[in-house]
């Protein structure tokens, strides 16, 4: 038997096992440890119910009326009472129908009723792919909650926009008009209610249970509340700004929400890049160290993404590396043909990956607008671990003292070797950016290597001795500190007073970086101590920097830096810079040594248009 024949009977194999039974009036394929029942409605006469309805005092068997055993079963399974109470529009028809789950909604409805049964507060947070109605699937089940179970259960439904937030409750409405009013176990018939003149307010008739909506463009309508569960949708959208960030304001709401059984906080959203609140939470609680359950729904698993090939044979035949892979995940060869031809309507591999991705790192990796290669960035992450110890160099540079101090090292320095200090200069208030002072190994033939590293607040001009006792102990190290902070008059006494500050580390420290500037009062070129940063040498720092991450072109310590490179972005003008309330500091040393090294390896001479010219 050929490889191709084997692969064909395969994936005949994997089409049948997919392709399971699943009927949610049955039971059949349902969620849960089910028990066989019989009862005496036609075309019911055996089928597989929750164990705990079964348990349950109410159940008579057959001796129940029909309506009391649907109720009753509504109360225990979700499945059920969404195929025969829940009215949602049929994405593929455009109508109106039943709400039958799909493939990924009952592997998320599993992870919901795992906890209910348990009697654990439910918690989950969920990475979307696109069409498969996550946010219909959680407030499906909130409102299962709100109509089952619980009376005076509030909940809140909060999106990026207010617009989006009312769609979701327009779910919740188009479920109550068609409830059947056999199964309704409220005092009055099924609708929403106004709530106290409230625009965002409703409240269930018959059940007492209010439903909130909100947006995080007007956080302050929604706080305070008696919360028991809240649904909070396409978080990785919120803005942040100092006034307000996702991550205080969903802390803000969630806070309220006791941890007992039936309270239940599920925070949704498709990718929008890395190093926001989103991205954030998904990576903690995926480690383990977050409180919610994370749940990842690739694009293969969602049911309208086959495509049956006219020529099964020629798709084995030509399958790209990429292909291969999805082939050895499990997939079957109608959702490999889909992906192919869907992927041509793309103009690159990324950009299919950000809207159809397979894992977690495609979905954030290819959407938003980082610049570094997070591949490259998590290689760099395998050579991160804590200092060997902490300390400080006298000021003189004489010697180490491990102990009490902020200075991380890696490895002393080694006779005979050659380092770079580079120096980004922060603020000297708590509040302010960090200073940090980076040495890297700039031996040749090996790989830089980052080998200690200062970072704090403090006075401008006791950083600049700091970072010259630094160089000293280093052999004497190339010190490039970044002038910009120096050459302003925002510091100190004056534009004249900070240079001071720089031109005299030069006269008590040699070996200092010096760039070339033009003096246009004599009309002649002349030097200047540090590196400037403005726009056209930032770009070129940076774009040494991404071909360093990209290649391993260096090795890392600090996983700080490798958590600066996540939040780093290009901005809608172009220009480079942290997302909104995080750091480049770090990432900036990196960037200014990498350059420096690579310059001098290239014989020091630099494009006169750049005006930068280091001095070994």
């Amino acid at each position: 038997m050929s490889d191709l024949d084997v692969m064909l009977a395969a994936d005949g194999l994997r089409r049948l096992f997919r392709d399971g039974v699943y009927n949610p009036v049955t039971g059949e394929g349902c969620i849960g440890r089910r028990v066989e029942v019989h009862t005496d409605w036609a075309g019911l006469e055996t089928v597989w119910v929750p164990e705990g309805m079964k348990a349950d005092p109410a159940y008579k068997g057959r001796r129940m009326r029909k309506a009391d055993w649907q109720r009753l079963r509504c109360r225990y399974d979700f499945e059920y009472w969404c195929a025969t109470c829940a009215v949602v529009k049929q994405k593929t028809r455009g109508a109106d129908g039943p709400f039958i789950l799909n493939t990924p909604q009952r592997r998320v409805a599993a992870v919901l009723e795992g906890d209910r049964v348990a009697g654990l507060p439910i918690r989950v947070i969920l990475l979307k792919a696109r069409q498969w109605g996550g946010s219909t699937l959680v407030q499906m089940y909130m409102a299962w909650i709100q109509s089952c179970h619980l009376r005076d259960w509030n909940s809140l439904i909060c999106a990026h926009v207010k617009d989006t937030a009312s769609g979701i409750r327009g779910m919740y409405t188009k479920l109550l008009d068609n409830y059947p009013l056999e199964l309704w176990e409220g005092d009055e018939k099924p609708q929403f209610k106004p709530y106290e003149r409230s625009n965002n307010m409703r409240q269930i008739a018959g059940r007492g249970c209010r439903v909130t909506i909100g947006s995080s463009e007007n956080q302050e309508a929604v706080r305070g509340a008696d919360y028991a569960m809240a649904h909070l949708s396409e978080t990785a959208f919120w803005a942040s700004t100092p006034q307000r960030s996702p991550k205080r304001f969903i802390q803000a709401v969630c806070g309220g929400i006791a941890l007992l059984p039936y309270t239940l906080i599920a925070v949704e959203s498709t990718a929008n890049g890395v190093g926001n609140y989103f991205h954030n939470e998904w990576l903690r609680c995926k480690e383990g160290r977050g409180d919610k359950h994370a749940i990842f729904v690739p694009w293969y698993e969602i049911d309208i993404y086959r495509l049956e090939p006219r020529d099964r044979k020629a798709v084995v035949r030509t399958m790209s590396d990429y292909e291969r892979r999805l082939w050895d995940l499990g997939l079957c060869l109608d959702q490999i043909w889909w992906y192919r031809r869907k992927s041509s309507e793309y103009g690159s591999e990324e950009q299919m990956h950000a809207e159809f991705p397979s894992d977690d790192m495609e979905a954030f990796l290819n959407s938003g607008n980082g610049v570094f290669d997070m591949s490259g960035v998590d290689a760099l992450r395998h050579g991160c671990r804590p200092p060997e110890a902490f300390g400080e160099v006298d000021m003189r540079g004489g010697a180490f003292t491990p102990g009490e101090g902020r200075l991380g090292v890696w490895e002393l320095p080694q006779k005979g070797v050659r380092y770079v200090v580079a120096v980004d200069v922060g603020g000297r208030s708590a509040k302010s950016d960090w200073s940090v002072i980076a040495v890297v190994k700039a031996a040749r033939g090996v790989r830089p290597e980052v080998v200690a590293q200062w970072r704090g607040h403090i006075d401008h001009d006791l950083l600049a001795r700091k970072s010259a006792a630094i160089a000293r102990y280093y052999n004497k190290a190339l010190l490039v500190i970044e002038s910009n902070t120096y050459e302003t008059a925002e510091y100190g006494g004056g534009a004249d007073s900070n240079l001071f500050v720089l031109n005299r580390l030069a006269e008590e420290y040699g070996n200092v970086y010096r760039r070339r500037t033009f003096d246009r009062v004599n009309n002649r070129y002349t030097s200047a101590v540090g590196f400037h940063t403005n726009r056209s040498t930032k770009a070129l720092l940076i774009d040494c920097l991404i071909e360093a991450v990209r290649e391993g072109g260096y090795v890392e310590r600090d996983s700080e830096a490798c958590n600066e490179y996540v939040v780093y972005e290009q901005k809608a003008n172009g220009s480079y810079g942290a997302k909104a309330g995080y750091h480049d500091d770090v990432l900036m040393t990196r960037a200014i040594a990498l350059y420096v090294i690579g310059a001098e390896l290239r014989s020091a001479v630099l494009p006169e248009r750049f005006e930068q010219v280091p001095s070994w």
